[in-house]
């Protein structure tokens, strides 16, 4: 059954560079690979995962009323997605994510917020007039924003879904409230918790300590190439990835939370939703680009068939 997922986060343009390798300080480089503008922002590539999906999916977010704005909001459109939510504004230009891709599919990114960081709570409460069947967050905008997003969620009894990033020691993340999923990656897990998810043991002194600072039914962390854990305040999972080349990286956390998302609030258990988020994630980092790279529904599930869960 198709469900209504309101988005309330960020969008940008991204510029990728891609590389050999990432230049030393003071060290000038000239390239043979190619650069590119690409629609970007995780809020955008959780959007554009939902509408892929078949979700209805409704963007709450602010643009720039510049030329890249236009641009995204064209993109959005063509996707599927709802953008009557999408505001325009004339003080301050669309975000703008700078993003260095090196060959072995390792990114580092610099985010100048922009329209991004305009985004109000009266944005946020008229957004919620959509009627969603929950509501998703991340924290690439105002911290008042996304904690009144959660607060008006709770207010109708719309279940919140939360992927942790970017992560800051300082995010008041007890005021999020219940949550069914929060999900950061292993960099995210020890900015919260100062514990270094680097193998089982690690991931569950930092997933019962996550979960001494928020209400979550499921803390899932993204583990990269060892795939994803699960722990509900009692038991913990591992869910392996499915191994493919790495193109680049870009996106696949955005891609993951939004597909574990998706498949959980159709039904599905959390082990067999985190699978599947796992198969889309690995669709995405084996091509290039952001939301260029993003699954449909039809290609996630012929992964799954050929590559079976264990």
């Amino acid at each position: 059954m198709k469900k209504r997922i309101l988005v309330v986060s960020s969008a940008n343009l991204d510029f990728v560079q891609r590389m050999r390798r990432v230049p030393r300080a003071g060290e000038t480089v000239t390239e043979s690979a190619t650069y590119s503008y690409v629609p970007g922002g995780k809020g955008a590539n959780s959007a554009v995962t939902f509408a892929r999906l078949g979700d209805d999916c409704v963007f709450c977010t602010r643009l720039g009323a510049d030329g890249n704005g236009n641009r995204l909001l064209s993109v959005y459109e063509k996707e599927g997605i709802d953008t009557r939510f999408i505001l325009r504004d004339k003080k301050v230009p669309t975000g703008l994510a700078s993003i260095l891709v090196e060959e072995d599919g390792a990114n580092r990114i610099i985010v100048y917020p922009g329209a991004n960081n305009a985004i109000t709570v009266p944005d946020v409460e008229d957004a919620l007039t959509c009627y969603p069947d929950a509501v998703y967050l991340q924290f690439e905008i105002p911290d008042k924003a996304t904690l009144a997003a959660a607060r008006f969620a709770h207010e109708k009894n719309i279940p919140v879904f939360v992927d942790a990033g970017p992560a800051r020691v300082d995010f008041p993340l007890s005021e999020l409230g219940r949550m069914e999923i929060f999900s950061p990656n292993e960099t995210e897990a020890k900015v919260y918790t100062g514990i270094d998810p680097n193998g089982a043991d690690n991931c569950l002194r930092a997933a019962i300590k996550l979960s001494t600072m928020v209400d979550a039914k499921y803390i899932v962390i993204k583990i990269g190439s060892r795939g994803a854990f699960i722990y509900d305040g009692k038991y913990y999972h591992i869910v392996p990835a499915i191994s493919v080349p790495a193109v680049d990286t870009t996106a696949a956390g955005d891609t993951f939370t939004a597909a574990l998302t998706h498949f959980y609030m159709q039904g599905m258990d959390i082990e067999r939703a985190t699978y599947l988020a796992n198969c889309a994630a690995a669709i995405g980092v084996s091509r290039e680009g952001a939301y260029t790279s993003i699954p449909t529904l039809k290609e996630v599930l012929a992964f799954a068939e050929e590559h079976p869960q264990r």
